[in-house]
């Protein structure tokens, strides 16, 4: 599950750093959200924290663009994880 999960968040950060303007944009941050909680629920902040660590590092190498600022869709879901 994680696999797949990875891929769709890959498609959905990608997706909302390239086109910041969407009318979608909202609806693709509600799934960021959303998957954010699969995984706190699987894994705890160690699945959210090595999730990130994945994404960041593949995607700002395939398109050179940091997602880190939409890291903060995941605040709240933890104690410990509010960036």
């Amino acid at each position: 599950m994680d696999f797949m999960l990875e891929e769709e968040m890959i498609d959905l950060l990608t997706f909302c750093l390239q086109n910041p303007a969407s009318p979608d944009l909202a609806a693709k941050k509600s799934r960021i959200t959303e998957i954010g909680h699969e995984l706190y629920s699987d894994g705890g902040a160690d699945a959210l924290e090595n999730m990130f660590f994945a994404l960041k590092n593949r995607i700002t190498e395939e398109i050179g663009i940091d997602p880190s600022p939409l890291k903060s869709l995941w605040n709240g879901l933890t104690p410990e994880w509010n960036y």
